[in-house]
């Protein structure tokens, strides 16, 4: 501890070299264990990870805090990084190591069906869909908020046990920008986190094309049998 209860400084390749020390030391007792690694400077790159990062930088009550955690996740100290349905786990090397818990509340019936009833007739595929080569207009559903797929401020809860006070701690916004990179990888993680089952957008797009062919297959048979000779079609 320095002059007037500030902490010493740490160099980024002395929190580097902490951070690599500790990942070898933990992955001993957790051969599980998933870091993020970001290389060069953008943490995100595809639609889902840009648009996850991009997402939580909007909104004012983050946006004061959540920068910090850039600097934690760029030199590797986010050693571990989980995410299951409604909630996110990650371990981040600090002054210490702390453990990082962040839920999201669950999409609302009505709101997933909305969204799903919006855009599902028109994924074509789900390489489309995890890709984000989709319309605009799909990413705008997507990130409406209250109403998209994007989880709001008051809908995600953080803890971590760090002894900061604040609610959005370094680790925390580490963790959360982690996210994005993860997304990266495996964009179907989104889904995963948001407990919705991916294959509703394709099967909704399935049923509304089998719903165009009936039609069009009805209305071809009609031309048929009325273009006929009645007399040919019965044998009369």
């Amino acid at each position: 501890m320095g002059w007037y209860g500030y902490r010493d400084y740490v160099s980024v390749a002395e929190k580097q070299e902490r951070a690599a020390k500790q990942l070898d030391k933990l992955r001993k007792k957790d051969k599980a264990l998933a870091p993020v690694i970001v290389e060069g400077r953008k943490i995100a790159k595809t639609w889902w990870g840009m648009a996850w990062c991009t997402n939580l930088e909007s909104y004012a009550d983050f946006s004061n805090r959540i920068g910090r955690g850039r600097g934690y996740l760029r030199n590797g100290c986010v050693l571990d990084l989980r995410i299951e349905p409604g909630i996110i786990r990650g371990k981040v090397c600090g002054s210490g190591l702390y453990t990082v818990g962040i839920t999201i509340d669950k999409l609302a019936d009505k709101q997933k069906e909305a969204i799903v009833g919006a855009i599902g007739h028109r994924i074509d595929n789900l390489e489309d869909l995890i890709s984000g080569n989709f319309p605009q207009e799909f990413g705008e559903i997507f990130l409406t908020q209250r109403k998209g797929l994007f989880p709001a401020p008051k809908e995600i809860h953080l803890e971590c046990s760090c002894p900061d006070w604040a609610g959005m701690c370094k680790h925390v916004a580490a963790v959360l920008y982690g996210v994005g990179a993860r997304l990266d990888e495996d964009p179907l993680l989104f889904f995963k986190l948001r407990d919705i089952d991916v294959s509703e957008f394709i099967k909704k797009s399935i049923e509304e094309k089998m719903r165009n062919m009936m039609r069009n297959a009805g209305t071809v048979t009609r031309r048929v049998i009325e273009g006929a000779d009645i007399a040919d079609i019965f044998g009369i």
